[in-house]
């Protein structure tokens, strides 16, 4: 399916053919789904951590009488009921991360790129590359497509358009091996440019053909 190439000025030039085992999905938000849950759940450190009732420091000793105190039967300070005491099923240090095959992981890409195409949230672009680093310019070039939100993919990353594009909020720069679902989704916009779009079907065609 053909789609037309535009400039960062927003003049036409020329089109691009996208694969439809690419680009041209139904969408399954199960599998987006999936996805995303083994992404965030990767970048969770884990670190969280409470002292237990064998980690505090307290006596061990049997502090009140067995009967006549009128109260529960005490023989260790360090219970979770007491103020300095441990805490009880609290957070342990521990790996959040969950197991996905790499074949659903490209196959999620590919929906995701899809999913964008099928919604008119694709754009692309001949190149993303700046003469002068500069946020203010790249800022009334953005205006000129209307991107507010939007994630920008491409082969190479061009040094002065990074720098520029850093400063801009609502806005990512990505090369195509950072490519990921999580990013593609949560933006409004895709913006791809046509070496990305090359990149990015040599990345997935292999799996696209099984």
């Amino acid at each position: 399916m053909k789609v037309d190439v535009v400039t960062l000025a927003n003049e036409k030039a020329g089109s691009v053919e996208l694969d439809e085992a690419i680009f041209g999905l139904e969408p399954r938000k199960d599998i987006l789904h999936r996805c995303v849950t083994w992404q965030l759940a990767k970048r969770q450190q884990g670190t969280h951590k409470v002292k237990e009732r064998g980690e505090v420091a307290g006596t061990t000793k049997k502090f009140v009488r067995q009967k006549g105190s009128g109260g529960a039967r005490h023989g260790n300070r360090k219970a979770p009921i007491f103020v300095g005491g441990g805490v009880a099923h609290g957070p342990r240090v521990r790996s959040h991360a969950i197991d996905l095959p790499k074949k659903v992981r490209k196959l999620a890409l590919r929906h995701a790129l899809s999913a964008k195409h099928g919604a008119s949230e694709l754009i692309i672009i001949d190149d993303a590359k700046l003469e002068e680093a500069k946020t203010k310019a790249l800022v009334s070039t953005f205006a000129k497509l209307g991107l507010t939100d939007a994630l920008i993919v491409d082969s190479e990353i061009d040094e002065n358009f990074r720098k520029a594009a850093r400063n801009v909020p609502g806005v990512d720069v990505l090369p195509v091996i950072g490519a990921n679902v999580y990013d593609i989704l949560r933006r409004s916009k895709l913006v791809l440019t046509k070496s990305a779009v090359e990149g990015l079907e040599a990345r997935l065609k292999g799996e696209a053909q099984k």
